[in-house]
Protein backbone atom coordinates (compact mmCIF):
# COMPACT_ATOMS: atom_id res chain seq x y z
CA UNK A 1 0.00 0.00 0.00
CA UNK A 2 1.07 3.27 -0.81
CA UNK A 3 0.81 5.57 1.98
CA UNK A 4 1.49 8.77 -0.04
CA UNK A 5 4.20 10.04 2.31
CA UNK A 6 7.10 10.57 -0.34
CA UNK A 7 8.47 13.98 0.27
CA UNK A 8 6.42 14.69 3.45
CA UNK A 9 8.22 16.25 6.22
CA UNK A 10 8.30 14.65 9.45
CA UNK A 11 9.54 15.42 13.18
CA UNK A 12 9.97 12.65 15.77
CA UNK A 13 11.03 13.23 19.01
CA UNK A 14 13.31 11.08 20.89
CA UNK A 15 14.39 9.42 18.11
CA UNK A 16 17.60 8.25 18.96
CA UNK A 17 16.62 4.62 20.14
CA UNK A 18 13.87 2.16 20.80
CA UNK A 19 10.17 3.33 19.65
CA UNK A 20 11.56 6.53 18.46
CA UNK A 21 14.22 5.92 16.25
CA UNK A 22 11.53 2.72 14.62
CA UNK A 23 9.20 5.06 14.30
CA UNK A 24 11.76 7.40 12.16
CA UNK A 25 13.06 4.79 10.09
CA UNK A 26 9.15 3.69 8.95
CA UNK A 27 8.84 7.30 7.82
CA UNK A 28 12.28 7.38 5.31
CA UNK A 29 11.43 3.95 3.97
CA UNK A 30 8.16 5.65 3.00
CA UNK A 31 10.50 8.41 1.36
CA UNK A 32 9.85 10.79 4.02
CA UNK A 33 12.17 13.86 5.06
CA UNK A 34 12.94 12.97 8.39
CA UNK A 35 14.54 14.85 11.35
CA UNK A 36 15.63 13.24 14.29
CA UNK A 37 15.72 14.55 18.05
CA UNK A 38 17.42 13.79 21.03
CA UNK A 39 19.51 14.48 24.18
CA UNK A 40 22.24 13.12 22.92
CA UNK A 41 24.94 13.85 19.99
CA UNK A 42 26.42 10.82 20.12
CA UNK A 43 23.70 8.41 19.55
CA UNK A 44 21.80 10.56 17.59
CA UNK A 45 24.63 10.28 14.98
CA UNK A 46 24.44 6.64 15.31
CA UNK A 47 20.53 7.12 14.54
CA UNK A 48 21.35 8.96 11.27
CA UNK A 49 24.05 6.80 10.22
CA UNK A 50 21.12 3.93 10.19
CA UNK A 51 18.79 5.82 8.32
CA UNK A 52 21.79 6.39 5.47
CA UNK A 53 22.45 9.35 3.42
CA UNK A 54 21.25 11.42 0.83
CA UNK A 55 19.81 14.30 2.38
CA UNK A 56 16.35 13.54 3.13
CA UNK A 57 17.16 13.14 7.03
CA UNK A 58 18.87 15.62 9.81
CA UNK A 59 19.21 15.62 13.51
CA UNK A 60 19.13 18.12 16.07
CA UNK A 61 20.07 18.02 19.81
CA UNK A 62 17.45 19.21 21.79
CA UNK A 63 16.13 18.42 25.41
CA UNK A 64 12.15 19.08 24.84
CA UNK A 65 11.37 19.56 28.08
CA UNK A 66 13.42 22.88 28.03
CA UNK A 67 10.90 25.57 25.92
CA UNK A 68 14.19 27.04 24.32
CA UNK A 69 15.18 24.08 23.20
CA UNK A 70 12.06 22.90 21.38
CA UNK A 71 12.13 26.16 19.68
CA UNK A 72 15.28 25.64 18.15
CA UNK A 73 14.11 22.01 17.01
CA UNK A 74 11.04 23.28 15.39
CA UNK A 75 13.44 26.28 13.36
CA UNK A 76 16.10 23.78 12.88
CA UNK A 77 13.63 21.31 11.21
CA UNK A 78 11.71 24.46 9.47
CA UNK A 79 15.11 25.52 8.09
CA UNK A 80 16.42 22.26 6.85
CA UNK A 81 13.27 21.19 5.29
CA UNK A 82 10.95 24.33 4.75
CA UNK A 83 7.98 23.16 7.02
CA UNK A 84 6.73 20.09 8.95
CA UNK A 85 3.83 18.24 7.75
CA UNK A 86 3.92 15.49 10.32
CA UNK A 87 4.69 15.69 13.68
CA UNK A 88 5.29 12.63 16.44
CA UNK A 89 5.78 13.57 19.95
CA UNK A 90 7.79 10.12 21.10
CA UNK A 91 9.21 11.57 24.03
CA UNK A 92 7.95 10.44 27.79
CA UNK A 93 9.49 8.42 30.78
CA UNK A 94 8.72 7.95 34.18
CA UNK A 95 11.06 8.41 37.54
CA UNK A 96 11.25 8.52 40.74
CA UNK A 97 8.92 6.65 43.23
CA UNK A 98 6.66 3.40 41.72
CA UNK A 99 3.82 3.82 44.88
CA UNK A 100 1.92 7.45 46.64
CA UNK A 101 4.01 6.91 49.81
CA UNK A 102 7.21 6.52 47.83
CA UNK A 103 6.63 9.38 45.28
CA UNK A 104 7.79 13.24 45.86
CA UNK A 105 6.16 16.37 44.44
CA UNK A 106 9.31 16.64 42.17
CA UNK A 107 8.33 13.37 40.48
CA UNK A 108 4.94 14.15 39.29
CA UNK A 109 6.15 17.46 38.42
CA UNK A 110 8.94 15.79 36.20
CA UNK A 111 7.01 13.36 34.66
CA UNK A 112 4.09 15.71 33.59
CA UNK A 113 6.65 17.80 32.29
CA UNK A 114 8.13 14.68 30.07
CA UNK A 115 4.77 13.48 28.88
CA UNK A 116 2.56 15.90 29.16
CA UNK A 117 3.86 19.29 29.30
CA UNK A 118 6.31 19.31 26.41
CA UNK A 119 3.57 17.23 23.84
CA UNK A 120 1.54 20.90 23.98
CA UNK A 121 4.53 22.96 23.75
CA UNK A 122 5.52 20.97 21.09
CA UNK A 123 2.54 21.18 18.80
CA UNK A 124 2.00 24.89 19.86
CA UNK A 125 5.20 25.24 18.29
CA UNK A 126 5.37 23.06 15.25
CA UNK A 127 1.25 24.27 14.37
CA UNK A 128 2.15 27.75 12.49
CA UNK A 129 4.28 25.22 10.36
CA UNK A 130 1.86 22.85 10.05
CA UNK A 131 -1.03 24.58 9.30
CA UNK A 132 -2.32 24.11 5.75
CA UNK A 133 0.04 21.75 4.22
CA UNK A 134 -1.96 18.81 2.65
CA UNK A 135 -2.14 16.01 5.26
CA UNK A 136 -0.69 17.69 8.38
CA UNK A 137 -0.98 15.31 11.31
CA UNK A 138 0.26 14.87 14.93
CA UNK A 139 0.79 11.63 16.29
CA UNK A 140 1.13 11.25 20.26
CA UNK A 141 2.67 8.42 21.77
CA UNK A 142 1.04 7.51 25.31
CA UNK A 143 0.78 4.15 27.02
CA UNK A 144 -1.91 1.46 27.69
CA UNK A 145 -0.58 2.67 31.43
CA UNK A 146 -2.92 5.93 30.29
CA UNK A 147 -5.78 3.70 31.68
CA UNK A 148 -4.43 0.54 33.07
CA UNK A 149 -1.85 -0.14 35.99
CA UNK A 150 1.32 -1.55 34.50
CA UNK A 151 4.07 -3.38 36.67
CA UNK A 152 6.56 -1.10 35.83
CA UNK A 153 5.24 1.76 35.63
CA UNK A 154 3.74 4.55 38.12
CA UNK A 155 0.93 5.89 39.33
CA UNK A 156 2.40 9.60 38.08
CA UNK A 157 3.54 7.97 34.71
CA UNK A 158 0.02 6.89 34.45
CA UNK A 159 -1.66 9.69 34.99
CA UNK A 160 0.43 11.76 32.63
CA UNK A 161 -0.30 9.15 29.58
CA UNK A 162 -4.05 9.42 30.61
CA UNK A 163 -4.25 12.86 30.24
CA UNK A 164 -2.33 12.77 26.25
CA UNK A 165 -5.41 10.10 25.53
CA UNK A 166 -7.95 12.31 27.26
CA UNK A 167 -7.26 15.40 25.50
CA UNK A 168 -6.81 13.96 21.91
CA UNK A 169 -10.40 14.45 20.51
CA UNK A 170 -9.77 18.54 22.35
CA UNK A 171 -6.57 18.30 20.59
CA UNK A 172 -7.96 17.60 16.96
CA UNK A 173 -11.51 19.92 17.45
CA UNK A 174 -8.74 22.58 17.85
CA UNK A 175 -6.95 21.77 14.73
CA UNK A 176 -9.23 20.68 12.46
CA UNK A 177 -9.68 24.29 11.43
CA UNK A 178 -5.51 24.23 10.34
CA UNK A 179 -6.12 21.41 8.55
CA UNK A 180 -4.25 18.91 10.92
CA UNK A 181 -5.27 16.06 12.17
CA UNK A 182 -4.22 14.48 16.18
CA UNK A 183 -4.39 11.32 17.36
CA UNK A 184 -2.42 8.93 19.69
CA UNK A 185 -0.88 5.60 19.81
CA UNK A 186 -0.77 3.37 22.96
CA UNK A 187 2.02 0.60 23.31
CA UNK A 188 1.78 -2.05 25.13
CA UNK A 189 4.61 -3.42 27.11
CA UNK A 190 7.42 -3.41 24.19
CA UNK A 191 10.65 -4.85 24.74
CA UNK A 192 13.77 -3.02 23.48
CA UNK A 193 16.88 -3.38 24.59
CA UNK A 194 17.98 -1.75 28.31
CA UNK A 195 14.46 -0.34 28.15
CA UNK A 196 12.42 -0.51 31.47
CA UNK A 197 11.52 -3.27 30.22
CA UNK A 198 14.12 -4.77 29.28
CA UNK A 199 15.89 -3.75 32.30
CA UNK A 200 13.05 -5.54 34.61
CA UNK A 201 13.75 -8.87 32.76
CA UNK A 202 17.35 -8.95 33.61
CA UNK A 203 16.92 -8.49 36.75
CA UNK A 204 13.67 -10.35 37.85
CA UNK A 205 13.52 -12.84 35.07
CA UNK A 206 11.04 -15.22 37.22
CA UNK A 207 8.26 -13.02 37.85
CA UNK A 208 9.14 -11.57 33.63
CA UNK A 209 8.05 -15.02 33.00
CA UNK A 210 5.35 -15.61 35.69
CA UNK A 211 3.74 -12.14 33.96
CA UNK A 212 4.46 -12.96 30.06
CA UNK A 213 2.66 -16.05 30.69
CA UNK A 214 -0.14 -15.04 32.43
CA UNK A 215 -0.57 -11.38 30.89
CA UNK A 216 0.03 -11.86 27.55
CA UNK A 217 -2.07 -14.23 24.70
CA UNK A 218 -0.03 -13.79 22.26
CA UNK A 219 2.65 -15.26 24.23
CA UNK A 220 5.47 -12.05 24.09
CA UNK A 221 6.23 -8.37 24.27
CA UNK A 222 5.12 -6.09 21.37
CA UNK A 223 8.18 -4.92 19.30
CA UNK A 224 9.20 -1.09 18.48
CA UNK A 225 8.76 -1.98 14.78
CA UNK A 226 4.99 -2.49 15.72
CA UNK A 227 4.34 0.37 16.80
CA UNK A 228 5.91 2.12 14.21
CA UNK A 229 3.70 0.70 11.37
CA UNK A 230 0.36 1.94 13.36
CA UNK A 231 2.55 5.48 14.03
CA UNK A 232 3.41 5.74 10.71
CA UNK A 233 -0.11 5.05 8.91
CA UNK A 234 -2.43 6.88 11.20
CA UNK A 235 -0.20 10.20 10.70
CA UNK A 236 -0.22 9.43 6.05
CA UNK A 237 -3.38 10.28 4.31
CA UNK A 238 -4.02 7.04 4.35
CA UNK A 239 -5.84 7.56 7.90
CA UNK A 240 -7.50 10.63 6.89
CA UNK A 241 -10.48 10.02 8.00
CA UNK A 242 -9.26 8.47 11.45
CA UNK A 243 -8.89 12.21 13.95
CA UNK A 244 -8.93 12.84 18.03
CA UNK A 245 -8.69 8.79 18.67
CA UNK A 246 -6.58 6.71 20.43
CA UNK A 247 -5.19 3.32 19.06
CA UNK A 248 -3.71 0.67 21.28
CA UNK A 249 -1.22 -1.46 19.97
CA UNK A 250 -1.39 -4.06 22.92
CA UNK A 251 -1.50 -7.62 21.75
CA UNK A 252 -4.54 -7.77 23.88
CA UNK A 253 -2.47 -7.57 26.56
CA UNK A 254 -4.10 -8.19 30.15
CA UNK A 255 -2.24 -6.28 32.70
CA UNK A 256 -4.44 -7.54 35.54
CA UNK A 257 -3.70 -11.14 34.89
CA UNK A 258 -0.76 -10.95 37.30
CA UNK A 259 -1.02 -8.57 39.42
CA UNK A 260 -1.06 -11.14 42.76
CA UNK A 261 2.35 -12.28 41.60
CA UNK A 262 3.64 -8.52 41.47
CA UNK A 263 7.14 -8.12 43.35
CA UNK A 264 5.77 -4.91 45.46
Amino acid sequence: MDLRLKGKVALVTGSSRGIGLAIAQAFAAEGCRVMLSARSADTLREAEATLGAGGNTASHVADVTQPDDAARLVQATVAAFGGIDILINNVGGGGGGRTIADSTDEDWHATLEINLLQTVRMMRLALPHMRGRPGASVVNVSSISGWSPQLVSSGQYGAAKAALIFDAERWALEFVPSGVRVNTVSPGSILVADNGWDRYRLANQEYFDDYVEHGFPMGRLGTAEEVADVVVFLASPRANWINGRNVPVDGLEQPYAARNRRPY
